[in-house]
């Protein structure tokens, strides 16, 4: 069985190509697991209220702190496949 970075990196392309595009909460999970996976606990300033995307993502990106890498690369390649059916 192929190791669970090389099925996170294929669960990243195949996110590219979904048969529909996810709903915005959908999207915000698959961002903050994808952040978790790849950069660790979220860092920095949350963005100011003017900045309503960047703040969704940040607290998205806030809402998994702690998980491990592992974790997050597992649970972001479960949510993929279950969108592709």
């Amino acid at each position: 069985m192929a190791d669970l970075k090389s099925l996170f990196e294929a669960a990243v392309a195949d996110s590219k190509n979904l048969p529909e595009k996810p709903d915005n909460m959908t999207l915000l999970k698959i961002y903050a697991l994808y952040k978790q996976a790849s950069s660790g606990d979220v860092d920095g300033k949350r963005p100011g209220f003017t900045d309503m995307v960047g703040r969704a993502k940040w607290d998205a990106w806030d809402a998994v702190k702690g998980k491990s890498s592992d974790e997050a690369m597992q649970e972001y390649v479960d949510l993929i496949e279950s969108l592709k059916e």
